[in-house]
């Protein structure tokens, strides 16, 4: 599938960065922005219902020191957005990572430093169990694992992360409704009170832009539904399959201390479970997204681990 640019591309937000297209699995393209090579290879993956885009404020800074990579998930941005199959399968995070493998390879990196946000972190959570040989260290940014996260469902979760259960609705009843109006959707998404704090105030408005331009595409709408479908499906399963199997590399767990993973779960003990290696675990005083609200402690704290 051809990538196109529009007039909010993303690539503007991070300079002296190259745009590219990057091969996934099964005939999927990835869109990606690759910073020069000045360190070891760093790869930054967005969540819902953004793009790569999110890593603005930190990306250019990480750039001096790591070879800094940041995509679009398949689905996402101006990536591929495939049909999803019975099950969703070609939104599982088990696919999804295999993209990420195969994007690193073409760019010759067999082994790199992994960071992923909301979705992105479960995409790189999936990664370090599928591909431990591939990881070397993995940051993840204001996520429990979703088994848990499902399985300890409250009334204050299911409130604040409404959309959680929204968007597994079969289709085309989320896509239709969410189809109706997709930038007031959206901004609501950004603003709602289970982040624990906007985005909408901290996102650069070319950013934001961005997001609207790439949400707005009803081909959008689907795959992003079509994700949370498989992740309370095949992804379930793969997670049960997978409970005595530890992340190997060393993990930086990050959330926001006035979001819902903080109020809802006990994110240091339930990362303490899922991790062989070290653990670093840390509530930072913010929501959910840390990478624009706080990208100053974010990027200190990335640059401590992913230096050590």
């Amino acid at each position: 599938m051809p990538i196109t640019s529009g007039p909010a591309d993303s690539h503007a937000l991070f300079p002296g960065f190259a745009r590219r297209t990057l091969p996934g699995t099964d005939g999927v393209m990835l869109r990606a922005v690759v910073g020069p090579s000045n360190g070891p290879p760093l790869l930054l993956l967005h969540g819902y219902p953004q793009t790569l885009a999110i890593w603005h404020r930190v990306a250019p800074a990480l750039a001096r020191e790591f070879t800094v990579i940041a995509t679009d998930l398949r689905g996402y941005g101006e990536s591929s957005k495939p049909p999803g199959g019975k099950r969703h399968e070609a939104y599982s995070k088990r696919a999804m990572a295999a993209d990420q493998v195969a994007a690193m390879r073409s760019l010759g990196h067999e082994e790199f430093f992994l960071a992923g946000h909301d979705r992105g972190g479960r995409v790189a959570h999936r990664l370090a169990l599928d591909h431990p040989e591939r990881v070397r260290r993995l940051a993840v940014l204001d996520i429990a694992p979703t088994l848990d996260m499902y399985r300890d469902t409250s009334e204050v979760f299911a409130r604040a992360y409404w959309h959680w259960f929204f968007l597994i609705q079969p289709a085309p009843m989320p896509e239709r409704l969410i189809g109706a109006e997709p930038a007031f959707f959206l901004r609501s998404k950004l603003g709602s009170p289970g982040g624990g704090r906007s985005s909408l105030a901290m996102s650069d408005p070319a950013a934001l832009a961005e997001y609207e331009r790439c949400f707005s595409n009803p081909e959008t709408i689907r795959a992003t539904c079509e994700d949370y479908r498989a992740a309370a499906d095949l992804d379930l399963e793969h997670d049960e399959a997978d409970l005595d199997h530890r992340i190997a590399c060393p993990l930086l767990a990050l959330w926001g201390k006035r979001g819902t993973i903080e109020r809802c779960f006990d994110a240091r003990e339930l990362w303490t479970e899922r991790c062989a290696g070290p653990l670093k675990a840390e509530a930072l005083p913010g929501g959910h997204y840390l990478a624009e609200e706080l990208p100053e402690l974010v990027l200190a704290r990335f640059r401590a681990f992913f230096a050590a």
